[in-house]
C-alpha cells in the first residue's frame, strides 16, 4: 500500500513537472533558462526517487521469492530412497549467483545509463540555450550590417553631391568672374 502510494504521489511529480516545463517557458528570456535547468534538475531527482523504489521493489520481490522456496524446501517431507531427494546444490548455487551478479550488473548498467542520458538532456537544453543566443546576436548583426551599408550607401550619394555642388559653384563664380570684368 505504501509503495502505490509513494508510486502515485511520483506520477504527480512527473506531471506537475511536465506543467512546470511548460510554464517555465512562458519566463521571461533572461529567467527562462534558469527556471528550465530548475525543471530538470527536479525532473532527476524523481527519476532517482522512481530507480530508488524500484530497486526497493525488486530487492523485496526476492526477498519474499527467497522466503517463499525456503518455507517449501522445509516444508517439503523426504522419504530414504526418494528420487526427487538429489539436489545438485554446488551447480544450483553456482548458476543463482551468475544470475544474482548479472542482474546487479543490468541494474548498474541501467542506472548509467539512465545518468548518462539525463546528461544528454541537460546538454540539450544547454546547447538550446545557446542556439538561441547565438541566433539572437547573428540577427543583430544582420541589423547591424543593413544599417552600416544603408550608411555607406549614404555617404557614396553625399559624395557625389558634394563634387556636383563644388563644381556647379566654380561654374558660377567662373562665369561672374568672365561677364562682370
Amino acid at each position: 500500500v505504501v509503495e502505490n502510494e509513494i508510486q502515485a504521489r511520483i506520477d504527480n511529480i512527473f506531471s506537475n513537472l511536465e506543467r512546470l516545463e511548460i510554464l517555465s517557458s512562458k519566463e521571461p528570456p533572461n529567467k527562462r533558462q534558469n527556471a528550465k535547468l530548475r525543471v530538470d534538475q527536479l525532473k532527476y531527482d524523481v527519476q532517482h526517487l522512481q530507480t530508488a523504489l524500484r530497486n526497493f521493489q525488486h530487492r523485496r520481490y526476492i526477498r519474499e521469492q527467497q522466503e517463499r522456496q525456503r518455507e517449501e524446501l522445509l516444508a517439503r517431507t523426504f522419504t530414504t530412497n526418494d528420487s526427487d531427494t538429489t539436489i545438485p546444490i554446488d551447480e544450483t548455487l553456482q548458476f543463482n549467483e551468475s544470475l544474482q551478479d548479472a542482474h546487479r550488473g543490468m541494474d548498474d548498467l541501467i542506472g548509467s545509463g539512465t545518468n548518462i542520458l539525463q546528461g544528454l538532456r541537460d546538454q540539450r537544453v544547454t546547447l538550446k540555450g545557446t542556439h538561441k543566443k547565438i541566433l539572437d546576436v547573428a540577427n543583430m548583426l544582420g541589423l547591424s550590417n543593413t544599417v552600416m551599408r544603408l550608411i555607406e550607401k549614404r555617404a557614396f550619394q553625399d559624395k557625389y553631391f558634394m563634387i556636383g555642388g563644388m563644381i556647379l559653384t566654380c561654374v558660377i563664380m567662373f562665369l561672374v568672374v568672365q561677364y562682370l570684368t
